[in-house]
């Protein structure tokens, strides 16, 4: 059974993969992280288009450089790739999937921040109190069985990009800490916030 956490929550991504029954938990290494949305009927404007990306932070709380941002146009980093743009969010089940071979991650990056943008959001002036069900989990690629999840909630308004979530190194295992904290400024003040340089 896969743990569960509200906003702000943390859990051993071992002791989820041993309690989602995973064998061997300890030695797992590949993970897929999905992310999923759906998108209020009733806007009554243009179609969305939600981006999923992966930030791979040094222990400045930035990236080394502009290729350790994961994303539909830079879909391979050390350790991560990005599984393509989904550009409608229709359909059930996860819109965007990350792949994560941890053992492949860089011994100096410390924390992979995974996040969603609204593709130009101030031109079709949508924001994230638009959208629903939101929601990101970590998954066995093996067994498709689900480790974690954390359903966002619909705490947004005006916001128009999300830190949805991290996974840390902390005491020699990694970990995942649910964020959930909302931006303005889309993807370019989340680029500036990570120290990605969009020139």
């Amino acid at each position: 059974m896969a743990v569960s956490l509200k906003k702000g929550g943390k859990v051993s991504l071992v002791k989820a993969a041993a309690d989602a029954g995973i064998a061997n938990a300890a030695a797992l290494t590949q993970i897929k992280v999905g992310l999923g949305w759906d998108v209020n009927r009733y806007d009554g404007g243009a179609a969305f288009d939600l981006d999923a990306a992966a930030f791979m932070l040094a222990g400045t709380g930035k990236v080394r450089s502009s290729d350790d941002f994961i994303f539909y146009n830079q879909k391979v980093g050390p350790g991560v790739v990005h599984q393509g743009d989904n550009r409608t969010g229709e359909g059930e089940g996860d819109d965007e999937v990350i792949d994560v071979d941890l053992a492949q991650v860089p011994a100096d990056i410390e924390r992979i921040s995974f996040t969603v943008t609204i593709d130009q959001a101030d031109v079709k002036n949508q924001n994230f109190g638009m959208v629903e069900n939101s929601y990101i989990r970590v998954f066995d690629p093996v067994s498709g069985t689900e480790l974690i999840r954390y359903d966002l909630g619909e705490d947004f308004s005006v916001e128009t990009a999300v830190v949805v979530a991290d996974l840390y190194r902390h005491g020699g295992e990694w970990k995942f800490n649910a964020i959930g904290s909302g931006f303005a400024g889309g993807l370019a003040a989340l680029c500036a916030n990570f120290g990605v340089d969009l020139a």
